[in-house]
């Protein structure tokens, strides 16, 4: 199989079910000669089960405007947020604590995460989740 030539790559995070050619989709694939209504309408059907939610995608662009993309799962932050039901997270992190998280739902966050994550084990996994939600300024409870 001959190998195709890749002429860039590009990283976009949009709601799932939702892509349109309206910004930002529409200009960052535009300019790089990609069918915007054929990437849109792959999009939507790989997302379906991730409705409304932010996707991070990777899309890996060919000489020939052919492209493939590849999806994540949605931000670790979209977790900890659907899981203590914030709409955002502390204005100052540290200092002003807006809620709690416990090591269970840290530990189902993390499961769903795991795959993007860079942990050998879920230990590592909950820690790097944890982490996220210190951050945000949410206490992390046993």
């Amino acid at each position: 199989m001959a190998k195709k030539e890749i002429t860039g790559f590009v990283k976009l995070q949009i709601k799932g079910g939702q892509a349109n050619p309206a910004p930002p989709v529409g200009p960052a694939l535009g300019q790089r000669g990609i069918n915007i209504m054929e990437f849109c309408k792959a999009f939507n059907e790989k997302t379906k089960n991730f409705m409304g939610k932010p996707v991070p995608v990777i899309i890996t662009v060919y000489k020939d405007k052919k492209f493939d993309f590849i999806i994540k799962s949605p931000p670790a932050s979209h977790f900890i947020k659907e899981a203590v039901k914030l709409k955002g997270g502390s204005q100052e992190p540290g200092r002003n604590i807006v809620a709690s998280i416990t090591k269970k739902q840290l530990e189902e966050i993390a499961k769903k995460k795991m795959k993007d994550l860079n942990a050998f084990d879920i230990d590592e996994a909950v820690k790097i989740i944890a982490g996220s939600a210190r951050s945000m300024g949410i206490e992390v409870k046993d």
